[in-house]
């Protein structure tokens, strides 16, 4: 029997409201403002991740790959079309951090959402 249940997954940033913005174009859902508290916006995906945005003051985003620097967390998202999947997550504000998928042999992509966490964009066929 498991001790605990998922919850949120929290990520600090900057500016709270810009990343839940990148992540509903993302994942979907609809970014939403706890009354009274405009240090955390939550976010539930359409199929039901349960993201929390916290602004941190002086955040220093990670940088991938780095040792003195590490990413602590990243996300996995999967998707089907990886080339337009990358064309919308690049409009989105995703910066490229490593996309070479070494001729189609490799089936993910890196990148760094607006406040710098590193995330992979996963080809849906190799979750299987």
């Amino acid at each position: 029997m498991a001790i605990a249940r998922k919850g949120w997954v929290v990520l600090d940033c900057p500016d709270n409201m810009e990343l839940a913005r990148f992540y509903a174009g993302l994942l979907g859902g609809e970014p939403d403002v706890e009354q009274d508290n405009d240090r955390w916006v939550e976010l539930t995906t359409e199929d039901g991740w349960k993201l929390a945005f916290q602004r941190a003051e002086g955040f220093r985003p990670p940088r991938w790959p780095s040792a003195e620097h590490s990413q602590q967390l990243h996300l996995d998202v999967y998707v089907d079309d990886m080339e337009e999947a990358e064309r919308q997550t690049l409009a989105l504000g995703a910066k490229a951090l490593d996309t070479d998928d070494q001729g189609g042999t490799r089936d993910f992509r890196v990148y760094a959402d607006p406040a710098g966490h590193p995330f992979c964009l996963i080809r849906a066929s190799s979750a299987t």
